[in-house]
């Protein structure tokens, strides 16, 4: 006779159920300090003597359409709604800790830099919208303006109901998810520099709390180099930073690319590769995308710069091929049978399969990953040609195929592998801790293979 041991599961013991309990403690202590927080900002900003507006010339053409109320409240019972959805504890801690770090930092904006909604309402009659402006209007005051929580916690509700409804469910939320960021126009609530700041906003946290948490500790001499790689990005945030600012109007917009630069930063200083979140199949969360839009834009027209006088990618060993990350401008991705994508910054080409060992830019690779990326290599060949990249195809891409040649044993030594690539590509970069960290991952293999 045999004794089933039960097993409990890893989330807290109730990976069966909805943790409603948990979302009720969590909805309640939202509230609370929504509408304390919410209130003093509102309450600080109208004792100032004066508190000024940001607001664009063609604004005044807005018209005000007083039904649009209604979804712009909407979004209060999907706020509620929203925590009751999730299925797991994780789900509804990261999911709490994404609405609660968006309501802290709006209201930290509120209280150092408030705005003021310049537009007069017009008269609203009664009815069912005239009730629910009169219920805004016995707490909300014009203040409390960028960046927009409205926004922000939209941006989070949408990427958590898309997560959760089928094909045909998103056909009907998104469109109204979009009449409720519009609403906040339309209601005279909120000017339109309050919702790129707003979106953005929704979209760090995001990007603070993902889906999966786990960051790894560098080793201590790539600490040293990646703080110095985090001052330059963060140095470049602050001067467009600072020039936007300075300029006004439309110059704002440079905020954005500064934003995107500084979340570069965060990355090489904290998060390292997992920053970039890209997942095992080259792809990366939409909220990443447009976070690091623009360094992205920059990070690929640099590639395309480096490499503009050579091709795509050269033959190291038959149906091996090294070289920069694929775009429609390269010899057809579909050519490849499959691809090894080393470049943590950049989305992976979509139309072949791709499995990404995602490495830091200008950063020696660690050897664990660069065995990683010759065992992806190895298995990729049995689905055809296989093109290793990264963003250049000049480092990380160079390190892996390297690592790969010596694990196979096509070449004997470092400076052998390295050879072999420079026949090939000529402008390869690996410097001694990149070498050192080929050989490291070659002992690597050794021990694992006995």
């Amino acid at each position: 006779m045999t004794m089933a041991i039960p097993v409990k599961p890893a989330d807290g013991g109730r990976s069966d159920r909805r943790p409603w309990g948990r979302a009720l403690v969590w909805l309640a202590g939202l509230g609370i300090f929504f509408y304390s927080s919410y209130g003093l900002a509102n309450y600080l900003a109208d004792q100032r003597v004066f508190v000024p507006s940001i607001v664009f010339g063609w604004e005044h053409g807005m018209p005000f359409l007083a039904w649009t109320i209604i979804p712009y409240w909407s979004v209060n019972l999907f706020y509620a709604a929203s925590l009751f959805v999730c299925t797991s504890r994780t789900e509804l801690d990261t999911l709490g800790r994404r609405l609660l770090t968006a309501q802290v930092i709006a209201v930290a904006c509120f209280l150092l830099f408030p705005l003021r909604f310049s537009f007069a309402k017009p008269e609203i009659g009664g009815g069912l919208s005239g009730f629910m402006f009169d219920a805004l209007l016995s707490f909300d005051k014009p203040y409390n303006q960028a960046p927009s929580l409205h926004i922000a916690l939209l941006v989070i509700l949408w990427v958590h109901y898309a997560s959760h409804l089928p094909a045909w469910a998103r056909w009907l939320l998104h469109p109204w998810f979009a009449l409720i960021g519009l609403s906040v126009l339309t209601t005279y609530q909120h000017h339109f520099f309050d919702i790129p700041t707003g979106a953005l906003l929704g979209l760090f946290c995001l990007w603070l709390w993902p889906d999966e948490m786990g960051v790894p500790s560098p080793p201590p001499g790539e600490v040293r180099k990646r703080r110095k790689l985090a001052a330059c990005y963060g140095l470049g945030a602050l001067a467009l930073a600072v020039i936007g600012i300075g300029v006004g109007g439309w110059g704002l917009w440079l905020c954005y690319p500064a934003a995107s630069l500084a979340l570069v930063a965060a990355n090489y200083l904290w998060r390292g590769a997992a920053g970039f979140q890209k997942r095992g199949d080259g792809s990366m969360p939409l909220a990443v995308r447009l976070l690091f839009a623009p360094y992205q834009l920059g990070a690929f027209l640099n590639s395309r710069w480096w490499t503009r006088r050579e091709p795509s990618a050269g033959e190291v060993r038959p149906g091996i091929y090294l070289g920069r990350i694929p775009s429609r401008l390269d010899r057809a991705p579909g050519s490849y049978g499959s691809v090894v994508d080393l470049a943590a910054e950049l989305s992976a080409w979509r139309g072949v399969s791709t499995r990404a060992v995602p490495m830091l830019d200008l950063i020696a690779p660690q050897p664990a990953k660069l065995v990683e990326a010759s065992q992806a290599i190895e298995a990729a060949r049995g689905k055809g040609t296989v093109l290793v990249c990264c963003a250049l195809g000049y480092s990380r891409s160079a390190a892996a195929v390297a690592s790969w040649l010596l694990a196979s044993g096509q070449a004997q030594t470092v400076d052998d592998a390295v050879a072999i690539l420079r026949a090939v590509r000529p402008r390869i970069v690996l410097g001694s801790e990149a070498q050192a960290a080929i050989v490291a991952a070659a002992k690597l293999v050794d021990v694992q293979s006995d």
